[in-house]
């Protein structure tokens, strides 16, 4: 299984802070799917970056880039709108808790 990372990009500066109430709404969907597909063992990690730049990551695993890309345009913030991703082949190289792969 390949791993991914998405980027989500909000449409502007301190979009944490400035949300309307349908963008909230969308991120509340967002949440409960993420946390659907952590739970089935398809996430990685997920986290926001903090700040006036409030970029979100996923890293995610999916068998190749179509079906990476269907995860990732299926998130409700980027299927609706609110939100621009971008998609990219990623791998984890060290992560505390996963063992350690061996390299060639």
């Amino acid at each position: 299984m390949a791993e991914w990372i998405y980027f989500i990009h909000p449409p502007r500066d301190d979009f944490a802070a400035t949300m309307t109430e349908a963008e909230r709404e969308a991120w509340g969907r967002h949440w409960a799917r993420i946390q659907r597909l952590y739970a089935e063992g398809t996430i990685v990690l997920v986290g926001p970056t903090l700040g006036r730049h409030n970029t979100g990551i996923c890293v995610f695993e999916a068998p190749d880039e179509a079906a990476a890309r269907a995860i990732m345009d299926g998130d409700p913030t980027i299927a609706e709108g609110f939100a621009r991703g971008e998609l990219r082949p990623f791998r984890v190289s060290l992560l505390r808790g996963r063992e350690r792969v061996p390299t060639a």
